[in-house]
C-alpha cells in the first residue's frame, strides 16, 4: 500500500493503482514520485506529495541520440537529490498510458511530445465560421495514435444568430468524426458544460486542442471555477486569436481531475500514426479490402473499391484525398527517419572504417 500522504495529495492529479504499482519499487529506493504540471527551458515543475518543486533533467535524459527522452506536461516522474545541483533531479519517467506526439515543427526528422497519460483530448473549434476539416481530421489521427479519447468541442455557440447553425456543424463535425463525442457549448450561457465536467470525473485528465482564438483557455477558467489562464478576444478582422496559453500547462481542478492546456498549435505535422490514420477513416479501411490489388493506392487503379465508392457517392472525394495527402505525409516521414538512421550508423566510426575516438590512425604509405 502506497503513503497514504502520497495517495492523499496525488489522487486529485490522476494518481491511482497503475501509478502506484510502477512507483513502488522506486519507493523503496528513496525516490520522491510526482507530476510533471510544466516545463520550461529545460527545467520542469513537478507537483509531489509536498507540493509543486523545481527539477532539472538527468543527463541522461538530455543526450544527443536518434529519439532522445523527452518530458512531457503530464508525465509521471521519480524524483532524487543531486549534490552537484541545487534543485532536485528527475531521475526516470514512469511508463505512459498515453502520449500525445507530433512532429516537431522545427526539425523534420524529430518528434515532439506534446502532453502524456491523457485520458481525453477536447479538439476545440470555434462556431461562427466555416470549420477546418481537414485540421480536424489531423488532429483526430494524432489523438488517436495517442492513446486518448477524441472529443470534439464546438465553442461560442452563444454567438450564433441561429441556434439551429449549432445542430448542423454538429452535423458537419460527425460527418469527419466518426462515432466521436461532440458538443455544442456556450461558455457565457453553460450550453454543454456538465457534459465537459463529466470528462475529469474520477479524477482524470483531460487536455486541449485547438487554434489560437477558439476559446481553449475561457473554456479552461470556466471547468476549473476560477480565472486560471488569461484570455484575449479574438481580431474581429479575421476571427484569430493571440496566443493567451504560451506553455503547456496542467492545471488541478478543485472538484478532481486535472486539465492540460495547450498555446494554439499553428502545425500539426504526423509522426508514426498508422493506427492514428486507420481510426480515423474507418469507413475507408474497410474498403481497401476489397480492391482488387493488395497494393492499391486507389488513385487510377483499376477495380479499386475505394474509387469506386467515391463515383456512386457513397463517399466524400474530399475525404479521400485528404486521407491520402495524409498516408503520402506519413510515408515520408518514414522515410525520412529511416534515411537519418542510416546516416546517423553511416556516421559511426565502425561503420566508416574510421577508428573511434583516441584510437590510432595508420599513416598511408607514399607512393
Amino acid at each position: 500500500m502506497s503513503d497514504p500522504a502520497i495517495a492523499t495529495a496525488l489522487t486529485p492529479l490522476g494518481f491511482d493503482d497503475r501509478v502506484e504499482e510502477l512507483f513502488r519499487p522506486r519507493a523503496a529506493r528513496g525516490l520522491t514520485l510526482g507530476r510533471v504540471i510544466r516545463v520550461d527551458r529545460g527545467s520542469s515543475f513537478v507537483f509531489t506529495a509536498s507540493g509543486p518543486v523545481r527539477a532539472e533533467s538527468a543527463p541522461d535524459h538530455s543526450r544527443d541520440s536518434e529519439d532522445p527522452v523527452q518530458i512531457a506536461v503530464g508525465d509521471w516522474v521519480t524524483l532524487r537529490d543531486d549534490d552537484l545541483l541545487e534543485n532536485l533531479v528527475i531521475d526516470e519517467i514512469l511508463p505512459r498510458r498515453s502520449v500525445f506526439t507530433r512532429g516537431d515543427p522545427g526539425k523534420a526528422t524529430a518528434r515532439q511530445v506534446v502532453a502524456a497519460n491523457v485520458d481525453t483530448v477536447f479538439l476545440v473549434h470555434a462556431l461562427g465560421g466555416d470549420m477546418n476539416l481537414r485540421r480536424l481530421e489531423r488532429e483526430l489521427v494524432l489523438t488517436w495514435e495517442s492513446g486518448a479519447q477524441p472529443v470534439v468541442v464546438l465553442t461560442k455557440a452563444d454567438l450564433l444568430s441561429d441556434p439551429s447553425e449549432g445542430e448542423t456543424a454538429r452535423e458537419t463535425a460527425a460527418s469527419v468524426a466518426l462515432d466521436v463525442p461532440i458538443h455544442v457549448t456556450s461558455v457565457v450561457t453553460g450550453l454543454g458544460m456538465e457534459e465537459l465536467a463529466a470528462y475529469t470525473a474520477g479524477h482524470r485528465t483531460v487536455a486541449l486542442l485547438g487554434a489560437s482564438g477558439v476559446g481553449k483557455s475561457t473554456l479552461v477558467n470556466l471547468l476549473a471555477g476560477e480565472e486560471l489562464q488569461k484570455t484575449r478576444e479574438v481580431r474581429a478582422f479575421d476571427d484569430k486569436g493571440r496566443h493567451t496559453t504560451v506553455a503547456r500547462e496542467l492545471f488541478p481542478l478543485s472538484s478532481g481531475g486535472v486539465l492540460i492546456d495547450t498555446p494554439g498549435l499553428r502545425a500539426l505535422a504526423l509522426w508514426d500514426a498508422d493506427s492514428g490514420l486507420a481510426a480515423t477513416f474507418p469507413d475507408i479501411v474497410s474498403l481497401t479490402s476489397e480492391c482488387r490489388f493488395a497494393d492499391c493506392k486507389h488513385r487510377t487503379e483499376p477495380g479499386c473499391a475505394v474509387i469506386a465508392a467515391v463515383e456512386v457517392g457513397g463517399l466524400p472525394r474530399e475525404r479521400l484525398e485528404s486521407y491520402l495527402k495524409l498516408q503520402e505525409e506519413l510515408d515520408d516521414v518514414a522515410a525520412q527517419q529511416e534515411a537519418r538512421q542510416r546516416n546517423m550508423r553511416d556516421r559511426r566510426p565502425e561503420a566508416s572504417g574510421n577508428p573511434a575516438p583516441g584510437g590510432k590512425r595508420g599513416r598511408r604509405k607514399k607512393g
